[in-house]
């Protein structure tokens, strides 16, 4: 084993270290029967932790009015 194979990192760090830098997931599902597309499901979500430093998005200010 190499030391790299050895190295244990728990759940809980490993939750900060995604959320400190964001994480963006990205998928599609496809139910397909006899070559014909029923249903299509695309998932986009973007996974990322928030502090008060950081002003909101979704928050407009009083210029954007």
């Amino acid at each position: 084993m190499t030391v790299v194979e050895r190295r244990e990192i728990a759940l809980v760090d490993l939750l900060d270290r995604l959320l400190a830098g964001g994480v963006v997931i990205t998928g599609d599902v496809t139910l397909r029967i006899a070559d014909v597309d029923l249903v299509r499901i695309d998932l986009n979500a973007l996974i990322s932790s928030v502090n008060a430093s950081v002003p909101s998005p979704f928050e407009l200010s009083a210029k954007e009015w």
